[in-house]
C-alpha cells in the first residue's frame, strides 16, 4: 500500500510540476503547445493509473484498509474531487473483506 501511495503522490507532483511549468516558464512562445499537451496527458495518465492501483488495492488487513480509507479521504479533502461510483464500490468492497 505504501508503495502505491507514494506512486500516486509523485504522479500528482508531475502533474502540478507540468501545470507549474505551462504557467510560470516565460514568454508563452517559449512553450511548445505540443510539448505541454503531451507532458500534462502523460502526467494526468500516470495520476489516473495510480489513483485506479489504490482503489483496486485489497488489504492485507485491517491496519492497511484503515490507511487506505484515510489515504483516499485525505486526497479527496485536499484535492476536492469525488469517487466516481466505479470507485466507490471497489474502495468499499476491497476494505469490507478485511473483516
Amino acid at each position: 500500500m505504501a508503495d502505491l501511495m507514494e506512486r500516486h503522490i509523485a504522479a500528482q507532483r508531475a502533474v502540478a510540476h507540468a501545470v507549474h511549468f505551462a504557467n510560470f516558464s516565460g514568454a508563452a512562445e517559449e512553450v511548445p503547445c505540443v510539448s505541454y499537451a503531451n507532458r500534462s496527458l502523460g502526467a494526468a495518465r500516470e495520476d489516473d493509473t495510480a489513483r485506479a492501483a489504490i482503489v483496486n488495492y485489497e488489504p492485507r488487513d485491517d491496519r492497511e484498509a484503515r490507511l487506505k480509507l484515510t489515504y483516499i479521504a485525505a486526497y479527496l479533502m485536499a484535492t476536492r474531487a469525488s469517487l466516481n461510483a466505479h470507485e466507490r464500490n471497489a474502495t468499499l468492497h476491497t476494505v469490507g473483506r478485511t473483516n
